[in-house]
């Protein structure tokens, strides 16, 4: 074969110059300020675990912490010290999931403007419905004197 015979390459085009000042990450989309949503609806604390449920689930938890370490030295079957390990491995994977839950109801009653019943603050709604109120007093109270100046 001849140098005529042998296919050409193209070159490779050059990479257009990055900028270093540019934010390599993505924009983010703004956070809903609306109900917290859970499986597409508003979360509803009537549907899910409640506290009750959840300090059941850490005392029986706090039983089995004690007792798998106990059923070895007592020399209780392998078995039954496997089966209280496993136990507590999935206890642990419930009442985490129970404790997600409940703060997602928490930051939801946060979000309202429902007043606790022994709450002497005002709730994060209340604070933002007070600053808004706040902005736009501020703001008519300028659209005045700048009328007055004219």
């Amino acid at each position: 074969m001849t140098q005529d015979e042998l296919p050409t390459v193209d070159p490779a085009p050059e990479p257009s110059p990055l900028d270093p000042n540019a934010d390599p990450t993505p924009p983010r989309r703004p956070r809903p300020s609306g109900p917290v949503r859970y499986k597409g609806e508003e979360l509803d604390a009537a549907r899910g675990p409640g506290l009750g449920c959840f300090r059941f689930q850490l005392v029986v938890l706090g039983v089995l912490v004690v007792l798998t370490p106990l059923s070895v030295v007592w020399n209780w079957p392998s078995t039954v010290s496997a089966v209280l390990l496993f136990a507590i491995i999935g206890l642990l994977l419930v009442s985490g999931q129970t404790i997600i839950f409940l703060l997602r109801l928490v930051a939801a009653d946060r979000r309202s403007r429902r007043r606790p019943l022994a709450s002497a603050t005002r709730t994060v709604g209340e604070l933002e419905d007070h600053a808004a109120a706040a902005g736009d007093a501020d703001r008519a109270e300028s659209a005045e004197t700048d009328r007055s100046d004219a």
